[in-house]
């Protein structure tokens, strides 16, 4: 039976609850912020994992926000959503990431570090008094020779890709990643893919709108300049 505006609105204020018809209409609303955020993407390549994000920069800012983070030196996350999110976020996963390493002398492993944000977004769904994360997130790493990336978004769902990407031209860079990702990929081959995935989803982008990191286990997390860029054979 379809609700009426005024039945909607009973169950999306305050605590996140079920309507008649199963669905959580707040967490809805978060993965439409997702939608509307900057297009991110991870792909895994022979020996790591390439991170990427589009950002703009108005001609006064000094500073633009991260989108692709440093979590450790072997692991990072790349957001979409609402930025004061992804930044909160960000930190709480660095925090667990450190205190991996004092409980078990390890570094924490993707999957885990992936797990953990789910599960940080996912109680935030199910608790009155607190809105969903407006966030999904790609988390990418190398440890023990395998690269990772997993992706989360609003609900909690965790899922593991070899290319991914989501925001607002996820879509159209996630159906370019499906149609040219393949086994063995090397590191120059995996940025041009992510450049022209990033194209796919949005349109008029140079070098300066691209925020990308790369992880592999030799030099572990760095970012990617705006010189290496202009040297992929991807135009920009």
């Amino acid at each position: 039976m379809q609700m009426t505006n005024q039945q909607q609105q009973q169950y999306d204020r305050g605590a996140t609850i079920f309507s008649p018809d199963g669905r959580l209409f707040q967490v809805e609303y978060a993965k439409e912020a997702v939608k509307k955020g900057a297009t991110a993407l991870g792909v895994v390549y022979e020996d790591g994992v390439v991170l990427a994000a589009t950002r703009n920069i108005p001609d006064l800012q000094v500073r633009n926000p991260e989108k692709v983070f440093k979590i450790d030196s072997h692991i990072g996350v790349a957001t979409s959503g609402l930025v004061a999110d992804g930044r909160t976020l960000v930190e709480e996963a660095r925090n667990e990431a450190q205190k991996h390493m004092m409980t078990y002398d390890e570094d924490i492993p993707t999957p885990v570090l992936a797990k953990f944000i789910a599960d940080r977004c996912q109680q935030f769904t199910q608790y009155g008094g607190v809105r969903p994360y407006g966030l999904s997130t790609i988390s990418g790493g190398v440890k023990d020779g395998v690269s990772k990336v997993y992706h989360t978004d609003p609900s909690g769902t965790l899922s593991e890709w070899k290319a991914i990407a989501i925001g607002k031209g996820g879509d159209e860079a996630k159906e370019h990643l499906e149609e040219n990702w393949e086994e063995g990929l090397s590191e120059e081959d995996a940025m041009e893919l992510a450049v022209e995935a990033l194209e796919k989803g949005e349109e008029d982008i140079g070098t300066e709108n691209v925020e990308m990191s790369v992880v592999d286990e030799e030099s572990l997390f760095r970012r990617v300049s705006p010189e290496d860029l202009e040297d992929l054979s991807v135009d920009l």
